[in-house]
């Protein structure tokens, strides 16, 4: 069994920053891609940011210049720093991973249970 399991959000002023953390454990064989979306109310889920295993990046226009993902392979972790943050912000972050299970030969689409992050004053 596989789960991912975030966590780092909560409340913040705007302009201030926040860590999120999310951690890959079960029977992995390997991991793929690795990513941050976003739910706010009432609207769709939305890609905040993308890593690739070698570490490439893809930021929503949104985020650019202010979040950062980064990823430690031999933790199986992902991180989103994000900085400089906006009411616009808040909503639910899920962590992604796309990542093959021990003794299957298929790529499958993992989430995490979500973590709420709220920018107020």
């Amino acid at each position: 069994q596989v789960q991912l399991v975030e966590s780092g959000g909560g409340l913040v002023q705007p302009g201030g920053s926040l860590r999120l953390s999310c951690a890959a454990s079960g029977s992995i064989f390997s991991i793929r891609d690795m990513g941050w979306y976003r739910q706010a109310p009432g609207k769709q889920r939305e890609m905040v940011a993308v890593i690739t295993a070698g570490s490439s990046t893809n930021y929503s226009d949104s985020v650019k210049g202010r979040f950062t993902i980064s990823r430690d392979n031999a933790k199986k972790t992902v991180y989103l720093q994000m900085n400089n943050l906006k009411p616009d912000d808040t909503a639910v972050y899920y962590c992604n991973a796309e990542l093959v299970v021990r003794g299957t030969h298929r790529v499958d689409d993992y989430w995490g249970q979500g973590t709420q992050v709220t920018v107020s004053s």
